[in-house]
């Protein structure tokens, strides 16, 4: 049986939230970060520890607080920990400097 994490029941719900997100950081020149990416970001990083009784608004208001510094860096230490980077790879370091 897949782990899910307690805030996914949330997902749809916050979507307006997320594309607005998403829509910042695009006008911020980050054009590949999508949607999916940034709920994975809050999902292993923000709300490591689940809150029982936690309210919509506070999810929508962890979603929109997001802040550019905070999800490069989390992407960095992802994109360092999966097999397939390598800095050896010109495309790779390119790919980690977007």
């Amino acid at each position: 049986m897949e782990n899910t994490h307690e805030y996914e029941r949330f997902r749809e719900l916050v979507s307006p939230a997320l594309k607005s997100k998403v829509s910042e950081f695009q006008i911020l020149g980050y054009e590949s970060v999508s949607e999916q990416e940034v709920w994975d970001f809050l999902i292993n990083k923000q709300w490591r520890k689940v809150k029982e009784d936690i309210h919509l608004y506070e999810i929508i208001r962890d979603v929109l607080g997001v802040q550019v510094g905070q999800y490069m860096s989390y992407a960095t230490v992802e994109a360092f920990r999966t097999p397939e980077f390598d800095l050896e790879n010109e495309e790779d370091r390119k790919a980690l400097l977007r």
